[in-house]
């Protein structure tokens, strides 16, 4: 429970500050998005693509309104998330095949 909320703040409030306008921008981009890609079959996340509205919303309002740092972190974590879990993945594997022969 905790864990979500500091998502949720990270979001509306770290990146950019929403008002209830933005958020509603953020959200409905958010969904047309998942709409657009779902028809055409292309895998997306949900939360990349709720970030990239509200980062997005921030920058339309100007771009100093956004926090660069912490979307570059989250970026970052992002990119580091799909080696970091294949070398995982691929350590467990090996792990349990060693234990099943």
């Amino acid at each position: 429970m905790a864990g979500g909320w500091r998502i949720i703040q990270t979001m509306g409030q770290r990146i950019t500050k929403l008002t209830p306008f933005g958020g509603f921008s953020a959200e409905t981009a958010g969904a047309l998005t998942l709409l657009a890609t779902a028809k055409f079959g292309i895998p997306v996340s949900t939360t990349h693509t709720i970030t990239g509205a509200i980062v997005g919303v921030g920058a339309a309002r100007r771009l100093t309104a956004v926090r660069w740092g912490v979307t570059r972190r989250i970026v970052f974590a992002w990119v580091m998330t799909i080696p970091g879990a294949a070398l995982i993945g691929a350590a467990l594997f090996h792990t349990v095949r060693l234990w099943t022969k």
